[in-house]
């Protein structure tokens, strides 16, 4: 396993991290025993990062990690999220932070999830959503600020709405955020537009989610895949979206070399290959997966040619949202 720096907080992370809202629920058949052997296999693999939420689960994912890795708090980074008051996902531009984020929520999150993790601080601290206009609504600001001070927050940052590559430049601009937690993969290359540029900028930390693209870039979705009935991705890649990416993502695999010898793994190392990133966070709910990943993290990377290639293969699918466009001025909605 190699090792980066996430951004301006200085902490060190493991460049494969584990994605953690699988074992929270909502993906399928779940095995709590199976999810505690897979958290313990990533840090006996080298993994130092572990992303969760208070909503994965309803907090169950955060037990898991405090189950599984207790006993080595110290020696690992931890990263959480703190939900909408709402429970509305995405936040959208006309809602205040004061309905969605307000100051005692953030407070009430924080303090449940360290009682879920059974730890004194949080490493990194997340919006579990973000709408440009709060760059202009600080309380959510000043509410993490005093947390960081009391020492129960490292550092903290955001994580974008899905399918929205564009609305935490601002905020990274404007020297708010310590992280940033964004859709990035083969097909979602948009972030390489404008966000991770601005991240290098500002010594930001990037934490890519969703490299696999819930599951396309593996190669395992076909179209005929039908997901159990607890798989909250049945009603994101229909038989119709599967089998638009099928063709797409069989051409993938002409760049599969022994270095690279599976679509996941060039997944990971397209990821990786970004200086702007700092760790990649695939979700991983067993063993074999966890191995599998790791594996990646050995700094080979994708050379300038490969990834000029690659640039041609993205392929912009998920939900749409006008202001994730990046042809509408979200400044009209503060």
């Amino acid at each position: 396993m190699r090792y980066r720096t996430l951004g301006r907080t200085g902490i060190t992370v493991s460049e494969i991290g584990f994605g953690a809202w699988g074992i929270g629920g909502g993906w399928g058949p779940q095995n709590d025993d199976e999810a505690i052997r897979a958290l313990r296999r990533a840090y006996d693999l080298g993994v130092t990062f572990f992303d969760t939420a208070l909503g994965y689960g309803n907090g169950h994912s955060e037990q898991l990690i405090a189950r599984a890795l207790g006993d080595v708090r110290d020696k690992i980074v931890i990263a959480t999220k703190i939900p909408p008051k709402t429970y509305r996902w995405p936040v959208l531009p006309h809602e205040p932070v004061h309905e969605t984020f307000p100051a005692d929520w953030i407070i009430a999150c924080t303090e449940q999830s360290l009682r879920n993790l059974k730890a004194d601080y949080v490493d990194v601290q997340q919006l579990h959503a973000w709408t440009p206009p709060y760059t202009d609504q600080l309380e959510w600001y000043e509410a993490l600020s005093r947390l960081k001070e009391s020492g129960k927050v490292r550092a903290f940052g955001v994580s974008s709405n899905d399918w929205d590559p564009y609305g935490p430049v601002g905020a990274v601009e404007a020297g708010l955020l310590d992280t940033v937690q964004v859709i990035y993969n083969i097909f979602e290359q948009r972030p390489a537009e404008r966000l991770l540029p601005a991240a290098q900028a500002h010594n930001v930390g990037i934490i890519v989610r969703v490299p696999f693209e819930e599951g396309l870039l593996t190669g395992e979705l076909t179209p005929d895949h039908r997901f159990a009935p607890d798989d909250w991705r049945a009603e994101w890649l229909t038989p119709e979206r599967l089998a638009a990416a099928a063709p797409r993502v069989e051409a993938l695999k002409q760049f599969l070399t022994p270095d690279r010898p599976t679509l996941a793994s060039l997944a990971l190392k397209f990821c990786l290959s970004h200086p702007a990133v700092s760790t990649v966070i695939p979700g991983m709910r067993s063993v074999a997966r966890v191995e599998t990943n790791c594996t990646v993290s050995d700094g080979v990377l994708l050379d300038e040619a490969v990834l000029a290639a690659l640039k041609e293969h993205a392929f912009v699918h998920g939900w749409a949202y006008p202001w994730a466009q990046g042809d509408v001025d979200i400044a009209d909605s503060r």
